[in-house]
């Protein structure tokens, strides 16, 4: 590691490379409530790295969501243990800043002598020591992808799955606009790798529990739109949580439902969480509507289609400081009204 210099803000994949060779072990963490792109990173990286001999510690301060346990190896996915663990160096992986791996996650991995910094979105200060971001990439999985097959590292299935798993997750299914021919490309040469993209998809896709239509359902009722149909917004109460017993993955995705409705440029979800906090998921089917520019006005971030937010309640009036922004924007762009 001598070679390696501290703060390197735009490593390249042999840098990356040389601080996974020279050291021996790990410890892995993605961001709070982990999508399927956050857990399939985790898994790509940390099988590729146990296929080389090292030390692995796969850890999220939530734990592996239920619709993610069918990704092979995915048991060693682990709450954080309340001890450090022996590890020399931490990988952050799908994570704008570092407070969204969470406070106990961040203890466990408080031995490292080095942490590196691996994503994707936009809004990521470089906060590693070592830094990997690419805005343009559709998902940590296709980063974690290039990085592996660049360096002729090992991939075992559980890292090809994974990385599959990662990436159609955060393209909807190939579909936003992120996707590239790449990204294409290295789907079809997974599968020429053994992808099962029959029984992937099936698990991902047509898997659902009943209880995310029954949330679903509550969502509906208090859908709203503007006057325009630029902007559609819904909200989950936490007492709705709380009886219809959800799990914070149920309400993967459903944002994509009110951002399919025709002539909506703008789809909010606003959450209310057990700490009285609010959570903003935003997306845009309009770069003009940048939604990480409007999250970062309260602290938030991502991508420019896709951003989110975590801010004070209560949920009146972080829906109603949102809105308001949002309705500027909207006059800025097109002198209307949201």
């Amino acid at each position: 590691m001598s070679e390696i210099h501290p703060c390197i803000e735009n490593a390249t994949f042999e840098q990356i490379g040389e601080v996974l060779r020279a050291r021996n072990s790990f410890i892995l963490l993605s961001h709070v409530r982990p999508d399927g792109d956050a857990i399939g990173s985790q898994l790509a990286l940390g099988f590729t790295l146990l296929a080389m001999g090292k030390t692995v510690w796969l850890v999220n301060e939530d734990g592996l969501p239920e619709n993610l346990a069918f990704l092979s190896g995915s048991e060693r996915i682990e709450s954080p243990p309340a001890t450090p663990v022996d590890a020399e160096v931490a990988i952050a992986l799908d994570t704008a800043t570092k407070p969204r791996l969470g406070d106990a996650a961040l203890h466990a991995a408080s031995k490292a002598e080095i942490w590196l910094n691996i994503d994707h979105h936009v809004s990521n200060p470089k906060y590693g020591d070592v830094n990997l971001i690419d805005s343009t990439s559709p998902a940590t999985g296709q980063i974690l992808y290039d990085l592996i097959t660049t360096l002729d590292l090992p991939m075992p299935a559980e890292t090809r799955d994974a990385i599959y798993v990662a990436v159609s997750t955060d393209t909807g299914s190939f579909q936003y606009p992120s996707t590239t021919a790449k990204t294409y490309e290295m789907a079809a040469d997974l599968i020429r790798r053994g992808v099962d993209v029959g029984a992937i998809n099936s698990q991902i896709y047509d898997e659902q529990p009943y209880r995310r239509l029954e949330l679903m359902r509550a969502l509906l009722t208090t859908l709203e739109r503007s006057p325009d149909g630029i902007l559609a917004h819904w909200e989950l109460r936490d007492q709705t949580r709380i009886d219809l017993a959800l799990r914070p993955e149920d309400s993967e995705g459903l944002i994509d439902i009110i951002r399919a409705i025709r002539g909506v440029q703008l789809a909010v979800f606003f959450e209310e969480l057990p700490d009285g906090k609010i959570r903003v998921s935003m997306r845009s089917k309009d770069r003009r509507y940048d939604v990480c520019m409007l999250a970062s006005q309260f602290g938030g971030g991502g991508h420019a289609l896709a951003a989110g937010i975590r801010m004070a309640g209560p949920l009146e009036t972080a829906k109603q400081q949102v809105l308001a922004a949002i309705r500027q924007r909207v006059e800025e762009v097109s002198g209307g009204a949201a």
